[in-house]
């Protein structure tokens, strides 16, 4: 199978899906999706986490030891298709609406089956 770029952009994102579908992986099936963002203080995380929480959405909040200047966690977990649309437009949500907590995007993960 030959890579279509828009489909799959040479980005760290396109090159997850890209391995996934080569791989076998049926990415158009709506699955749980982690999207993680950290913050300074845990005052903030639990803002976020508020705001979250009031659009319905499911999350966790924890301590998060890889970066010391952001060592609180809140990870969304939205049930989407993990297609490149779909994924960069949540993260793009995400990023928008913690930028007032000074929350930092952190990357995203769902278990390929």
């Amino acid at each position: 199978m030959e890579r279509d770029l828009a489909l799959f952009p040479q980005d760290e994102i396109g090159e997850f899906l890209w391995n996934a579908v080569s791989a076998g992986h049926d990415i158009n099936q709506e699955r749980e999706i982690e999207f993680t963002v950290i913050f300074k203080s845990h005052e903030q995380a639990l803002k976020f986490g508020h705001l979250l929480l009031e659009n319905n959405q499911k999350l966790s909040l924890c301590s998060f030891d890889g970066n010391p200047e952001h060592p609180w966690e809140v990870t969304a977990y939205p049930f989407i298709s993990a297609s490149y649309e779909n994924i960069i437009s949540y993260r793009h949500l995400l990023t928008e609406s913690s930028a007032p907590f000074e929350g930092v995007f952190d990357g995203f993960y769902f278990q390929v089956n």
